[in-house]
């Protein structure tokens, strides 16, 4: 079942997805590359560490947001014109059991 890849066909907008910790992120990111996920650069998502927070992009790449993307996950509703959609991926792991 595609967890990852189901986000993009379910919301409308900038997809932020959040780690809670270590675990959770080694996950998010075995899960993004056994659905095809890669970085922007090519690189395969278990090539790399994991982060609090990533944005996942309509063309099956995922990248880290920065200072800025976390703030933005606190506290914005908009990145541009695109809702911000806040995904705590511990709820899609638990949906999935």
């Amino acid at each position: 079942m595609s967890k990852i890849k189901s986000l993009l066909s379910t919301y409308s907008g900038r997809i932020y997805v959040y780690l809670a910790d270590g675990e959770t992120g080694k996950r998010f990111l075995h899960d993004a590359e056994d659905e095809g996920f890669t970085f922007a650069d090519g690189i395969k998502p278990t090539e790399r560490e994991p982060d609090g927070i990533f944005a996942v992009n309509d063309d099956m790449t995922i990248n880290y947001v920065g200072f800025i993307g976390h703030m933005a996950y606190r506290v914005a509703d908009k990145i541009g014109n695109q809702p911000l959609i806040k995904i705590d991926y511990r709820d899609i792991l638990k949906q999935a059991e």
